[in-house]
């Protein structure tokens, strides 16, 4: 009897992303993140075929977030599971996750994102495995149509960043529940992914069945590819404006941005005014969100009415200052668009 093509499909996924990524050689170690679902279970199962072959060690991790009752028990469970489907070595952490005004869904990222890179680190392993799939791609850039975030959101969930891949990403989630069923494995349905307070849930549950059944069967797999275009694009862009950014950076003459009111975060970073008004908006505001990190605004909060603003700033829309997260100030001064700490009230 031969390989069912969905066990077939998740291994292919994860064989691409291990011979593609440089880094990844035998005798190292790739981790993976697995929460007992049966997208996490699926890609642990077929990365230990995967990395078998390949020479390298797998160490299975999970990471509770204390937000459901039960879940320390949970947690138990998934590594006894993540050793019993030939895990090299296995790994959990509970988390505290604090909202911080982000909302619950992107606080328990943050947390997650947080104790993993430390799991990879205390591991030195190579590379850390993600199981998102192509509706978790397709439902990602349905909510960011609807956030009018823009090209950087539609783009959807990148394959590949720092040390982190997702193998999944062509997968449908229909076929790592049947390769679950196909090997055997008893996977775990979160109860959070049927509750419809999540607007993540109402997409899965209402919006892309409901567009499936209006305008036919692929619209998931439409959105994923969709979002490899659109990335495509905005990776050239933001490497244009990379460029132009250490451009500009370079050519601010030492001794502009020393003055008493640029003492602390983002003393030092200035970019002359003109030559930002006179860029295309498309790189220009690239370059502006890169200042804006670059003088201390929080990433995960910096949003593009934060850029928006800043970019009106330039080319004189806005007039006197944009106060941006991470108690960040940007103004205009002798032609330049400087940052100083934001002043505390009282």
């Amino acid at each position: 009897m031969g390989l069912h093509p969905a066990v077939a499909a998740v291994r292919a996924g994860v064989r691409a992303t291990l011979t593609e990524t440089p880094g990844v050689a035998a005798g190292g170690r790739v981790l993976v993140a697995c929460s007992g679902g049966a997208d996490s279970l699926a890609l642990l199962s077929a990365t230990v075929f995967e990395a078998g072959r390949a020479g390298l060690r797998v160490v299975g991790a999970t990471v509770d977030h204390g937000l459901q009752p039960g879940s320390a028990e949970h947690a138990h469970r998934v590594v006894a599971q993540m050793a019993g489907l030939g895990a090299d070595e296995t790994a959990s952490a509970r988390v505290h996750v604090d909202d911080a005004g982000l909302g619950p869904e992107a606080a328990a990222r943050r947390a997650r994102y947080d104790v993993l890179e430390q799991m990879r680190a205390h591991f030195s392993a190579a590379l850390v495995l993600l199981g998102h799939t192509r509706d978790d791609q397709a439902e990602t850039v349905l909510l960011g149509l609807t956030r009018g975030s823009g090209a950087r959101s539609l783009a959807g969930m990148r394959r590949g960043f720092d040390h982190y891949a997702r193998p999944l990403l062509d997968v449908a989630r229909a076929d790592t529940v049947a390769a679950c069923l196909a090997e055997g494995i008893e996977y775990w349905d979160d109860p959070h992914n049927d509750d419809p307070g999540f607007t993540r849930v109402r997409v899965r549950r209402r919006v892309l069945p409901m567009l499936e059944a209006e305008l036919g069967p692929g619209v998931a797999a439409t959105l994923a590819r969709t979002a490899d275009q659109v990335r495509a694009d905005v990776e050239a862009l933001d490497a244009i404006a990379r460029a132009r950014y250490d451009e500009l950076a370079a050519s601010t003459p030492a001794g502009d941005t020393a003055d008493d009111a640029d003492d602390g975060a983002g003393a030092g970073v200035s970019l002359p005014v003109a030559e930002l008004a006179a860029a295309p908006p498309a790189i220009a505001t690239r370059v502006l969100r890169l200042a804006a990190l670059a003088a201390g605004a929080r990433d995960a909060e910096l949003f593009h009415v934060h850029v928006t603003a800043l970019h009106g700033l330039v080319t004189g829309r806005v007039r006197g200052e944009v106060q941006l997260p991470g108690h960040t100030t940007a103004y205009r001064r002798d032609g330049h668009l400087r940052f100083r700490p934001t002043a505390v009230a009282g």
